[in-house]
């Protein structure tokens, strides 16, 4: 009797460790983004949006009934999205999510095809990115294909047409880093300006390291640009209107491509020259929530985590993104690669069913093509957003 007793407490322990370590099992999935360097601000920001839907995953029971855990991977520069990107592969994750910058998710992106682990891209923006046949590569956000169109519809459409300027007024002088980012919106802008027949009489390309924009700002005061479309990080947005100001130059209109343009931060060390200038991005905190159902819950939860509201919308974007692909993920019902990539191509969702608004419709090139970016102005220390009309929370402001 002894004997039987002793072989049930056995099994029945046995099963308490199998029970307890099929709970315990989880899943790991890789993040990679600028964690340090001069990136570092909305690469963190942007790391934020993806562990709160991760966050919200395992609360809900994980993926299949596996909880997800998260690999950090920094990536100051290239070079190290490379390396940071063959460490996660060799950590064995189910896949990558990233990464913010371009030129990281440029870099980085060919290491997990190779491997054959899905990368999904959240927040880097240049049109080359989605352009190399990647089976394995699918990108939640807009790219910069539809954001130079965007940025001169806006000014087509909207701006010139409420400042009563027509196109015969409008000298137009465009500015950007010279990364994957800035390049790609430049040339859209100035492919797009032309076709609806204003003049660009500038298109300059700096360093975002750069610490001296003067020379650049006296060309666009020589030229007489009084439209500026500038595509930049924070520190050379900052860097603009400090020596625009210095130098007397106050075009008529300013629009900013997102990056450095949607920072309360930025704004803060400009000042009140940032009141009335425009920027196109991703949807922002500050758009309607009737047209974004899950907004007020993502706000909720960033306040409860990190103490304040967001600091640009990269973190909305990156949440959106991150919780379509963890639910293509549960749908796959596999980590196997070719079955995500199925997903991913079945997965459809309406706009106006996100918390930013975002619908989903993946080409086969990876390219989420139900995305967008919003039209925002700075009012009185305040990031608005004006467009479209169903996410707007005010009216433009025009300076005549």
């Amino acid at each position: 009797m002894r004997f039987k007793q002793a072989v049930l407490s056995f099994a029945v322990s046995a099963m308490a460790v199998a029970a307890s370590g099929a709970a315990a099992a989880t899943v790991k999935i890789g993040a990679l983004y600028p964690f340090s360097g001069g990136l570092a601000l909305l690469g963190q920001e942007s790391y934020r949006g993806l562990e709160l839907a991760v966050n919200e995953r395992n609360a809900a029971g994980g993926l299949d009934g596996d909880k997800i855990e998260i690999a950090k991977a920094d990536a100051v520069d290239p070079n190290q999205a490379v390396s940071g990107a063959k460490a996660l592969v060799s950590d064995k994750v189910a896949a990558i999510f990233g990464s913010y910058a371009s030129g990281l998710s440029y870099a980085a992106s060919p290491v997990a095809e190779l491997a054959a682990v899905p990368y999904f891209e959240l927040g880097a923006t240049a049109h080359k990115i989605t352009t190399r046949d990647y089976k394995y590569l699918f990108r939640s956000n807009p790219n910069t294909a539809k954001y130079g169109v965007a940025v001169v519809d806006a000014l087509h459409e909207l701006i010139a047409p409420g400042m009563g300027l027509s196109a015969k007024d409008i000298r137009i002088g465009i500015i950007h880093e010279d990364g994957p980012y800035g390049t790609d919106v430049a040339a859209t802008e100035k492919k797009r300006a032309a076709e609806l027949g204003y003049t660009v009489v500038e298109d300059l390309p700096y360093s975002a390291k750069t610490v001296d924009l003067s020379s650049l700002i006296l060309r666009l005061k020589g030229a007489k640009a009084n439209v500026v479309l500038q595509t930049s990080y924070q520190n050379d947005t900052i860097l603009y209107f400090r020596q625009a100001r210095e130098a007397n130059f106050h075009p008529d209109v300013v629009i900013g491509a997102g990056g450095g343009y949607s920072l309360m931060d930025t704004a803060k060390a400009v000042g009140a020259d940032m009141n009335g200038v425009f920027d196109l991005d991703f949807p922002q905190a500050s758009i309607n929530p009737q047209g974004a159902p899950g907004l007020d819950k993502f706000l909720a939860a960033y306040k409860a985590a990190y103490g304040s509201a967001p600091q640009s919308g990269h973190s909305l974007a990156n949440y959106v993104g991150a919780k379509a692909f963890l639910d293509i993920m549960a749908e796959a019902k596999s980590f196997d690669a070719d079955k995500i990539r199925a997903a991913v191509l079945a997965y459809k969702k309406p706009a106006g069913e996100t918390a930013n608004g975002w619908g989903f419709e993946f080409a086969e090139d990876g390219q989420n093509e139900a995305s967008n970016f919003y039209v925002m102005q700075w009012q009185n220390g305040e990031l608005v957003t004006i467009e479209p009309a169903n996410l707007a929370q005010g009216k433009p402001v025009f300076k005549k």
